[in-house]
């Protein structure tokens, strides 16, 4: 074979540079040429991002390309966190409050605060925000539906916050209370619509029952509902679930681009956490799988390591790889499981050595989310015979209840820690919650 002599080697070294510099100026070329509007098959037209994904507009991004129409001549009353901003991560408060033709005079937080500072559970007072100097009336603390201190001066809610999908999550909550208040005192709601987090075509659970209805449990819908912030509004005014005999005077504005099937990640916009252990669009999904075994306060769902919900250990568990290798043989669509160690860092096991396994996705649109903490819950008994997880802390049991929206599948549940006895419970209603959904679907 012929030598290269140092003289051909830093020719085809050279060459190759060039060459490989070339790829990279076409591969440029082409994500830049993916850029800009489309028709999808419909024939809607769409935007793609620069990294080829579907751009969507989310609900004040419409409102302004409206010229804020639907609030001009009106007295602003805003309920938001720092969830609420644009695609360019401007705050729909400072959106508002730069606008000419606004007239924003107070702002509404609910759990978190209006620019997210405040823990999970937190006692929220009245306070000034400091951007803006306006008055920020809290949701979440002694009072959770406004007074009428809170209202004077109002002409219009407008209510604009980034939700998972899931019942226990409070913000629906807060969004029903100000709906009810709103047409008791016949003032006009304006919700600027969101992605769903976990699309608009999963749903799981039963519906919440009289009897367990609460801040977790507002409304009588499954613990995931498959609904944006907007379609939720629109069903709760229309079949009287709100704590009024009125229906309020709604507008929804809907975003531009979104369709059921999309995932967060989808939509080209950017994630900012809903609160301090939902940092990630994807954490939706791993708060379905294990944050209602967290209420029982007798296994770690990761809240106060880096990982929330994202594990389920305890102390008392000496095993994890065999725990990991029996959840992986049930054939969980969609999920692995493997085993982990470590120390919360804050919370109640702060300091703790505990064990257990991690979860991790392999196919979000196969996983029925709600269902891995109660299989977990099945293998964890039969290992684990004389740990009655469920009956640890009985003062925990409202609680684990007001979140399942029944006390049903914790009593059959304890009987034999089956996941069969339960299932039926779980999937009664799904099927006729879809075809009362499709009445408020605001995208296909």
């Amino acid at each position: 074979m012929r030598k290269l002599t140092p003289l051909l080697l830093i020719f085809f070294l050279i060459a190759g540079c060039a060459t490989a510099d070339k790829t990279i100026v076409i591969e440029e070329k082409k994500v830049i040429k993916e850029c800009g509007s489309y028709e999808d098959k419909s024939g809607e037209k769409m935007t793609k991002s620069c990294d080829g994904k579907t751009a969507v507009k989310p609900g004040i991004e419409v409102l302004r390309e409206n010229g804020f129409d639907v609030l001009k001549g009106k007295r602003v009353g805003l309920i938001t966190n720092a969830t609420g901003i644009d695609s360019k991560l401007k705050s729909t408060i400072d959106i508002l409050w730069e606008a000419p033709e606004v007239n924003l005079v107070a702002l509404y937080g609910p759990e978190h605060g209006v620019r997210g500072e405040f823990d999970a559970g937190a006692y929220v007072s009245d306070y000034r925000d400091e951007q803006t100097g306006l008055p920020v009336y809290s949701l979440y603390g002694k009072t959770r539906i406004p007074t009428e201190e809170m209202l004077e001066g109002i002409d219009v809610f407008v209510y604009d916050i980034q939700d998972i999908g899931c019942r226990s999550y409070t913000y629906i909550s807060s969004m029903g209370n100000i709906m009810s208040v709103a047409a008791d005192k016949g003032l006009e709601v304006v919700v600027l619509d969101r992605p769903n987090p976990l699309t608009g075509n999963k749903i799981e659970g039963n519906v919440a029952e009289e009897g367990f209805f609460s801040f977790v449990s507002a409304f009588p819908i499954p613990y995931v509902y498959g609904l944006t912030p907007g379609e939720v509004a629109l069903m709760i005014n229309d079949q009287g679930w709100l704590k009024s005999d009125k229906q309020c005077n709604l507008t929804v504005v809907p975003m531009k681009g979104w369709k059921r099937s999309m995932t967060f990640e989808d939509t080209g916009l950017p994630w900012v956490p809903t609160s301090p252990h939902i940092p990630h669009a994807y954490s939706a999904a791993y708060y379905v799988s294990t944050g209602v075994l967290g209420e029982l306060g007798v296994v770690s769902e990761g809240v106060g390591y880096t990982l929330p919900f994202q594990v389920m250990a305890a102390e008392w568990i000496d095993n994890p790889f065999e725990l990991a290798k029996r959840m992986n043989a049930i054939g969980l669509k969609g999920i692995r499981f493997r085993p982990v160690v470590f120390q919360p860092f804050y919370r109640k096991h702060q300091g703790k050595t505990l064990k257990g396994i991690q979860l991790h996705f392999t196919d979000f649109e196969k996983t029925e989310m709600m269902y891995i903490q109660f299989r977990f819950l099945e293998i964890l008994h039969e290992m684990y015979p004389d740990v009655d997880v469920l009956n640890v802390n009985p003062n925990r049991h409202r609680m684990f209840d007001q979140v399942c929206g029944t006390d049903e599948i914790r009593k059959k549940f304890g009987e034999r820690y089956k996941f069969e006895d339960i299932q039926p419970i779980l999937e009664k209603d799904i099927e006729s919650f879809r075809e009362l959904s499709k009445k408020y679907y605001l995208y296909q």
